[in-house]
């Protein structure tokens, strides 16, 4: 069975930091693309970013484009969103998502297996 289980979340402060994790059970991990998608109480779920599955190209919404890395360390089967600067319209919980079709897609639709997710509060 597919497990994502995301960590790293937490309350800070306007223009801190925060870097997620999600740990991936997944034996081919490498071969899948990996996504972040956050959502906010009362609003729909949206594509944060996402990470392909061989040559490590990268998209982000244009919103945190400038604040937020993706990354990934297949060894570990781990998925990274480093986030700075970050602003109170970045709370939200934050899903990992894995898509056995490794390419990029900022759709919901695309991936096939979701982590709970884990809050990120900012205050101001």
């Amino acid at each position: 069975q597919v497990q994502l289980v995301e960590s790293g979340g937490g309350l800070v402060q306007a223009g801190g930091s925060l870097r997620l994790s999600c740990a991936a059970s997944i034996r081919t991990f490498s071969v899948y693309a990996m996504g972040w998608f956050r959502q906010a109480p009362g609003k729909e779920r949206e594509f944060v970013a996402a990470i392909s599955f061989s040559d490590g190209r990268t998209y982000y919404r244009d919103s945190v484009k400038s604040r937020f890395t993706i990354s990934r360390d297949n060894a570990k089967t781990t998925v990274f969103l480093q986030m700075n600067s970050l602003k109170p319209e970045d709370t939200a919980v934050y899903l990992c998502a894995a898509a056995v079709r490794g390419g990029i897609s900022t759709s919901i639709s695309h991936y096939d297996y979701w982590g709970q997710g884990t809050q990120v509060t900012v205050s101001s």
